[in-house]
């Protein structure tokens, strides 16, 4: 009997990869370099070989950013796909991959051979919004090449792990002028949520705010950030 119970959970694992809980039988996760965060993820990090659905409220950005240098930092390979083309390639700086794909197809049928290579510990979509047959897909490619796959949506269907970022508006840390008015934010706190099978926890972090300021599109292929067509 436990034989055909085993066989039976190997198949299910194998036909619905994100049924079974995130924390069983999964490979080293990806830290993302936050300890904070880490903390309260199953793990300890984000999960290989599984969906991570972030919805995101403010924050996303930066925090996934920084795994994915914390993953380059640690020997692996990172990338991400910029689907709405608003990240700036001076702002990448070197180390994870910076794709801006032609249009939604290319960058979907992209992102599901990346992961389905195995080269790549962490793979992050934003911009596209992957449905229906599209998640299955990708979230099949996670599960064959053990990669971290984690989009940037407020679909989270079929999602092993579902993510909330928010900046909590009255924990900015201003730095003053001589006259005491704030000048310029130097710090917020960001909250962010974990919710799996049996797993809902919370962690609220402080993230640097760095002054950027390359704000249009001097690049080719970039969104004009001026609002001019």
């Amino acid at each position: 009997m436990s034989d055909r119970n085993a066989a039976l959970r190997a198949l299910i694992e194998h036909r619905f990869p994100d049924a079974t809980p995130v924390t069983h039988r999964t490979a080293e996760p990806v830290a993302t370099g936050i300890d904070v965060l880490d903390a309260i993820l199953p793990g300890r990090g984000l999960p290989r070989g599984r969906l991570t659905v972030w919805m995101p409220q403010g924050g996303a950005t930066a925090v996934l950013r920084a795994a994915c240098h914390t993953t380059v930092a640690q020997g692996e390979r990172a990338v991400w796909i910029d689907g709405l083309g608003t990240v700036a390639g001076p702002f990448w700086e070197e180390g994870p991959i910076l794709v801006r794909p032609r249009n939604r197809k290319h960058g979907l049928r992209g992102a599901e051979e990346l992961l389905r290579c195995g080269g790549f510990a962490l793979v992050v979509i934003a911009g596209l919004e992957p449905e229906g047959t599209e998640t299955v897909r990708l979230s099949r490619a996670a599960s064959e090449g053990g990669g971290a796959l984690v989009t940037l949506t407020s679909h989270a269907s079929m999602a092993s792990l579902r993510m909330t970022s928010q900046i909590l508006r009255e924990s900015y840390r201003w730095r003053k002028t001589p006259f005491g008015d704030p000048a310029e934010a130097q710090e917020v706190m960001i909250r962010v949520r974990a919710q799996s099978l049996g797993w809902n926890r919370s962690a609220d972090f402080p993230v640097p705010v760095v002054p950027y300021d390359l704000r249009m599109s001097i690049e080719p292929g970039l969104v004009d950030r001026r609002g001019v067509k």
